[in-house]
């Protein structure tokens, strides 16, 4: 299941860890690498979503625990904005030597600060996404500015950030004045996404506008209206990569050859790919997503698995109609198929009360448009229960099933 668990060294020594989201197939058309937002992790809950919401998309996505956070090695107390930026480069140098090197930053945040100066330095990024991002790191300074005088006397202070301590030190902080981005921006030359909440109570929309000003074109914004700054909402996170995606494709150039699916020799290959019942459905040029209701515990990203029969039933009808209606240069405009699915009683079983005395029973209803004469609609009608997908359901059917090695 997304996501496949990793660890690098970065120019420190220390070993950090990191998630890597791919699509379904693990043929991901570029990837892309994630910065999360100050004091978060890889596992932080916005985090996990865009990126597995990218992969989805077709973009593997890295994300990891900067020096200090999460499940990565070192102190945070001894890290700053600037190893932040160099952890950056070193993941994008993993990504190169292990997979491919990345097009695409995208950051959360301070991450968002992070990715627009370590973009600098990767030639081959085309485009750097920001997501709630301060215009001056040192904003962050209002997360512990109650601490500030201790940290200036003692060198260091141990602060409350979102519920969790921490120990932030002088050099931190000397280190976030001397980073302002606006005259950096203007040396920026790759394409740039910005994407901010006028709601944002912890970086306010006008440093989206400041970033924005001070950046060359190409340049993007994108309102996220209602989002809160840790984008708390996972529809806020799923518009989120899915702008990102279409956005992308204007910027980043993946080869014009013919993505198809690895499906392992089979028809179609399936895999969870989220926190509950989210589905991966690949065919051998095409990629769907399945999932449940939210009130029975989906997230509700697609249809459900009785949804997608119906659809292969009403799909083959409608297209065995029309192949029929051109044969016989029939003049038919639109064939329309409504379809429901239930369990019935069998009025002629002996007990008709009991569960296995239920069949499943399919509803389908046919609408068609065109200057069709009654005697040809009613063959349409007889020749709609001669689509394949029908006869197959019809037939008796023997499911195989076995253990992959």
């Amino acid at each position: 299941m997304n996501p496949k668990r990793l660890t690098f060294t970065n120019r420190n020594g220390f070993e950090l860890a990191a998630h890597l989201y791919l699509p379904a197939d693990q043929k991901p058309h570029y990837y892309a690498l994630f910065a999360h937002c100050f004091t978060c992790s890889k596992n932080f809950s916005a985090v996990t979503r865009i990126c597995r919401a990218l992969s989805q998309n077709g973009i593997g996505t890295l994300s990891f625990d900067f020096t200090g956070l999460g499940m990565s090695e070192g102190e945070f107390a001894e890290s700053n904005f600037s190893s932040n930026v160099s952890d950056l480069l070193d993941a994008a140098d993993f990504l190169a030597q292990e997979y491919q090197t990345p097009k695409m930053l995208i950051g959360h945040s301070l991450g968002g600060a992070a990715v627009l100066y370590a973009a600098a330095e990767l030639s081959e990024v085309k485009a750097v996404v920001t997501i709630g991002a301060p215009a001056y790191p040192a904003h962050i300074r209002h997360l512990f500015l109650d601490s500030i005088e201790e940290i200036e006397k003692n060198g260091s202070a141990k602060v409350t950030i979102g519920g969790r301590p921490f120990k932030i030190s002088k050099s931190f902080v000397d280190d976030l004045e001397q980073k302002p981005l606006a005259t950096f921006l203007k040396k920026l030359r790759k394409s740039l996404l910005i994407m901010h909440s006028p709601q944002d109570k912890i970086v306010e929309i006008s440093d989206a506008a400041e970033i924005f000003k001070s950046a060359f074109h190409p340049k993007s914004f994108i309102s996220l209206d209602g989002a809160t700054h840790l984008v708390s909402d996972s529809k806020d996170s799923e518009y989120i990569a899915e702008v990102i995606g279409s956005w992308s494709k204007r910027y980043v150039v993946v080869e014009e050859e013919k993505q198809v699916n690895d499906t392992r020799g089979n028809q179609v290959f399936v895999r969870l790919s989220g926190e509950k019942y989210t589905t991966e459905v690949m065919t051998s040029n095409h990629h769907l997503i399945a999932d449940e209701p939210t009130q029975v515990g989906g997230a509700d990203l697609g249809p459900n698995p009785y949804d997608l029969l119906l659809a292969s039933l009403g799909s083959c009808t409608a297209m065995t109609l029309k192949m029929y209606a051109e044969r016989k240069k029939w003049p038919l405009e639109q064939v329309s198929v409504f379809l429901n699915h239930e369990k019935v009683h069998v009025a002629d079983l002996s007990n008709p009360e009991e569960s296995s005395a239920k069949v499943s029973q399919f509803t389908r209803i046919i609408e068609i448009e065109g200057e069709l004469d009654a005697e040809q609609r009613q063959k349409l009608l007889e020749i709609s229960n001669k689509c394949p997908v029908h006869r197959t359901l019809q037939e008796e059917i023997i499911i195989k099933t076995m253990l992959s090695k």
